[in-house]
């Protein structure tokens, strides 16, 4: 790889129970692909990892690794062939299963030699290990710088630090070699057709965490397709609940509060947005942990005005780190706690709203109308004084767009031509309607007042939405992307329609028109709904928001069409979605190719995508429960809350 580019990871094995994660090649070795190491949290704490062996002459040999299974989303063996110390017969003999388990703060690799001969194997099994202590935004920017660190005695095994970072190394029955790399040796004596093995581990540190690994306890027992569901579902939804699972973290101060890291490599930590979207697509197998979600968030909430960190009194942030994140050569430098999001606050209002309907105890949410109030409150201020949801950056170094396409280039006119801020998506306007609507439905059900207000509001936004969003192109009429800095409406025909779907900002026929739209062909590629539509100048199919497909894009779409009653266009916005899930092996990336299923058997990896990614993960869910049950529409009509006692 060139320096100073992102790391492809569309190759690369991944291991994970954050906050850790290991990232190698399909050996299990570490060091040949510039993702590769050993993470926790925000540092890459080892490079490189290689297993060797020797013959009875000390030459050293790599294992010819012939299979990799992945057992869970933290849980991976590796298996290889030792034919340097086997006989001369065709079939091979000696084995090696190389099993990898990763827990939040501890790797640990169970090493066996397994020999099919009458003689007994004999021979050294070496493992290098070279730390780096690498932040996790140099990685990502293909700059890394080498850090100073120190190795150790300790405990019978080894320590290594730099700074505060710290990795304990443990080996049973091994000799190990300190210096520039720390070396573990074994001496092998396998008997005839028999097996020998040993284990390794490595404890991670990492004070400066702003994060924890969340509990031992499985996580999404009621995720079951069934056996009557299409194969590909039941595939699907195994491995997303397996990654889920592995995505849980924590706050230190509140270790029972459960959330969804938005995903790895990069994101591993609580993001407003994805967090929110994740435990939303997933509420029909766990409603828990929606309501953690919201209460850590709240903690968070916004209490001041400050332009920095793009704070303002009730916002919900998005994104929470140890550090300042600083991404060379892009000219983001984002704070630690980082509040530029439109569309969290009104998502945090709406998954409370459907959190308290699928049983969150009313209690709890009683205990966060404080947050719903204030959160309503940003919301209508933030509408200013044309009425509508907008942001722009006020630091010249934080993110230029703050919807979920937050690239430079996401919000472009069908000739190409970049949209100027500030900017106000059409999707976070539906988002804002259906938050004001679920908002005035729980002030009402818990007799507080100001439901009337936002019903009025919410009234006059799908008014102004109606009469300054809708264009008319060579491709139909439907809303455009956003308004841009003068109040014209940017006519790219984009997915962003589609998260209008449901929220009951559109009458029923524009719903209609704009599902057509979604399912003809410049939208969807067959894989899923494109970013942006093939007759905008700038699609491009591997365009990270111009023209690719991300799987919780076109899950929420298909949620959107079930919510309409457009269960058609649901399933066949569903059926796109898991004919790409078997071409990724049923862990589907953050985006991928937007190509046409026409031209191609398979979609194309989008090759930085991350993966796995909590929102994507959490499709498979939403997809399961379009498929067996239908989602129904919730904005036109009162959820079944209960009035605590104390209201």
């Amino acid at each position: 790889m060139t320096a100073g580019l992102q790391p492809f990871l569309s190759e690369a094995v991944v291991a994970l129970r954050a906050p850790t994660q290991v990232w190698s090649g399909r050996s299990g070795d570490l060091g040949a692909q510039p993702i590769d190491g050993i993470y926790h949290g925000d540092t890459r704490l080892i490079r490189e990892l290689v297993l060797t062996y020797t013959d009875a002459e000390e030459d050293v040999f790599v294992p010819e690794y012939v299979s990799l299974a992945e057992v869970s989303a933290s849980v991976i063996e590796f298996g290889a062939l030792l034919r340097d110390i086997d006989d001369d017969q065709p079939d091979p003999k000696v084995r090696l299963i190389r099993h990898r388990t990763v827990e939040a703060g501890l790797v640990r690799e169970r090493l066996t030699v397994r020999s099919h001969l009458d003689s007994p194997v004999t021979t050294m099994l070496r493992l290098r290990i070279a730390p780096d202590f690498a932040p996790m935004h140099e990685v990502k920017s293909g700059m890394t710088h080498p850090r100073e660190w120190s190795a150790r005695p300790a405990h019978g095994g080894a320590r290594i630090e730099s700074g505060d970072a710290a990795a304990a190394i443990s080996a049973s029955d091994s000799h190990m070699t300190l210096g520039d790399s720390i070396e573990l040796e074994w001496r092998v004596e396998c008997p005839p057709r028999d097996e020998w093995s040993t284990e390794w581990s490595m404890r991670l540190y990492e004070p400066a965490l702003v994060v924890r690994g969340a509990s031992t306890t499985a996580w999404g027992e009621r995720a079951d397709a069934g056996p009557s569901a299409d194969p590909r579902l039941r595939r699907w939804v195994a491995r997303s609940v397996s990654d889920l699972d592995a995505l849980r973290l924590t706050l230190p101060d509140h270790p029972e509060e459960e959330f969804f890291a938005a995903g790895a490599p990069w994101f591993f930590t609580l993001f407003g947005r994805d967090s929110l979207w994740a435990a939303r697509l997933a509420l029909p197998v766990d409603p828990r942990i929606a309501a953690s979600t919201l209460r850590v968030l709240a903690r968070l909430q916004g209490d001041a005005t400050d332009p920095a960190t793009a704070e303002q009194p009730g916002k919900i942030p998005h994104e929470l780190r140890s550090g300042q994140l600083e991404l060379p050569g892009e000219g983001i430098v984002l704070p630690p706690l980082y509040y530029g999001t439109v569309d969290a606050t009104p998502l945090w209002v709406s998954l409370l709203g459907e959190a308290s309907e699928a049983g969150m105890p009313a209690a709890d949410v009683e205990a966060l109308l404080p947050h719903l109030e204030r959160a309503l409150e940003w919301i209508v201020d933030a509408a200013g004084d044309d009425g509508f949801l907008d942001y722009v950056d006020e630091t010249g170094h934080g993110l230029s767009n703050q919807g979920w396409k937050d690239s430079g280039d996401s919000i472009q006119w069908r000739d190409g031509t970049i949209a100027q801020g500030p900017i106000a998506l059409c999707e976070v306007q539906g988002y804002a309607y259906e938050a004001a609507l679920a908002g005035a439905r729980l002030l009402d059900a818990f007799g507080r007042s100001g439901a009337d207000r936002l019903r009025d509001w919410a009234g006059a936004l799908k008014g102004r939405f109606a009469e300054r969003f809708w264009v008319t192109t060579p491709e139909g009429r439907y809303p455009g992307i956003a308004l841009d800095r003068d109040g014209r409406a940017v006519d790219t025909l984009t997915s962003n329609i589609g998260h209008l779907l449901g929220t009951g900002i559109l009458e029923p026929d524009e719903e209609s028109a704009v599902a057509d739209l979604l399912t003809g062909a410049s939208m969807s590629s067959g894989f899923g709904v494109r970013t942006m539509s093939t007759d905008a100048v700038g699609f491009w199919p591997l365009s990270y928001h111009g023209g690719s497909v991300w799987a919780h894009d076109t899950a929420i779409i298909a949620r959107g069409m079930a919510r309409a009653g457009l269960r058609h266009h649901a399933l066949t916005v569903v059926e796109g979605l898991l004919t790409a899930a078997e071409a990724f092996d049923f862990r589907v990336p953050e985006l991928h190719a937007g190509d046409a299923k026409s031209e191609t058997p398979a979609p194309a990896p989008y090759p930085a995508a991350c993966r796995p990614q909590a929102w994507s993960a959490a499709a498979a869910i939403a997809c399961l429960e379009i498929v067996t049950t239908g989602a129904q529409s919730t904005f036109e009509t009162d959820p079944p809350v209960s009035r605590s006692s104390s209201s």
